[in-house]
């Protein structure tokens, strides 16, 4: 394939909910499909390894000193990521065997905060294998507040993909126009967006991105049934008690640099979404607008990222 053209699946798939092993078995069977339609990049979901924690909305999550909370945040806790002790490094094998890059959105328990916290993070590796960025959502939304902590601008960073530069934020944080204006920054010209589902998050906004960067917008957006929930999560009964039967609808999607649909929301429907997209396109709407480049007054305003990895102890030996 030419180098300015990029195959790219989006993979609108459900976790195996809260259960880390086999979620990932899932997304290894994607990443494998995808290879067979020779794809050259696959982004998943936010929060997908191993779900995301829908049970704070059904079950009075901010209830203090609660054992039942306490219990379900454990169960979470366990089943998230430490990529430190190599829980993705079967998934880095597959990336490297089938040349294809990855953006999977983990539950993240980051050592160097003591490994008990959790963060929201969007993780990138490359074609070769090689994990390159592990962005840390910098502001949980609402009640994931009661489950997630707050990250910092070090995953702000982005990477090469054939004539492409690729980026990506997590959910909300899409909606902060100075991380997105960090990315810019930095050449992005296709913006990841993962979120945990539904198009009432990604059909306003994938395409104001698209338009207001003039680059290709990947929306990818997790699926979620009431059915999904697994019975051996503790207190199964009182999250399921009044959960809806749909909580995650999917919409991933794809905008062009003009701010219009090359692939709609795509709603209730698993399995991988394909498309090519053509960096042409990119430099054609740059053309008239460039946020960063001949459209911006550097003189006037200006934006400084802390790139920086957060952490409360540094070590001098």
């Amino acid at each position: 394939m030419k180098n300015n053209l990029l195959k790219v699946a989006l993979a609108q798939i459900s976790p195996v909910w809260l259960n880390k092993e086999k979620t990932i078995e899932k997304i290894e069977k994607s990443i494998l499909e995808a290879a067979k339609e020779n794809c050259e990049l696959i982004v998943f979901g936010e929060a997908l390894l191993p779900g995301y924690p829908f049970w704070t909305s059904l079950t009075n999550a901010s209830e203090w000193n609660s054992k039942k909370q306490k219990e379900i945040h454990a169960h979470y806790i366990r089943n998230s990521v430490t990529i430190e002790k190599g829980e993705l490094d079967s998934i880095c094998s597959l990336a490297k065997e089938h040349n294809i890059a990855i953006y999977l959105g983990i539950m993240e328990r980051a050592q160097n905060r003591g490994g008990h916290s959790l963060y929201a993070s969007l993780v990138y590796v490359n074609e070769e294998g090689i994990i390159k960025s592990v962005h840390r959502k910098l502001q949980p939304t609402y009640d994931e507040r009661l489950t997630w902590a707050p990250g910092d601008g070090n995953g702000l960073q982005v990477h090469p993909l054939k004539e492409f530069t690729l980026g990506g934020l997590n959910c909300w944080e899409n909606w902060m126009p100075l991380p997105r204006t960090a990315l810019y920054g930095l050449g992005e010209n296709l913006h990841i967006a993962v979120w945990p589902g539904s198009d009432h998050n990604t059909k306003d906004i994938t395409r104001f991105i698209a338009r207001e960067s003039r680059s290709f917008v990947i929306s990818v957006s997790s699926l979620m049934a009431k059915s999904d929930f697994p019975e051996e999560v503790p207190h199964y009964n009182t999250i399921v008690k009044d959960a809806p039967e749909v909580l995650a609808n999917g919409g991933s999607c794809i905008a062009s640099p003009d701010g219009e649909w090359l692939v709609a929301p795509v709603i209730n429907k698993e399995g991988l979404i394909i498309e090519t997209l053509d960096f042409n396109r990119v430099l054609e709407e740059r053309q008239n607008f460039d946020v960063v480049g001949h459209y911006s007054r550097p003189d006037v305003t200006k934006l400084n990222v802390n790139r920086e990895r957060q952490s409360t102890v540094s070590y001098d030996d």
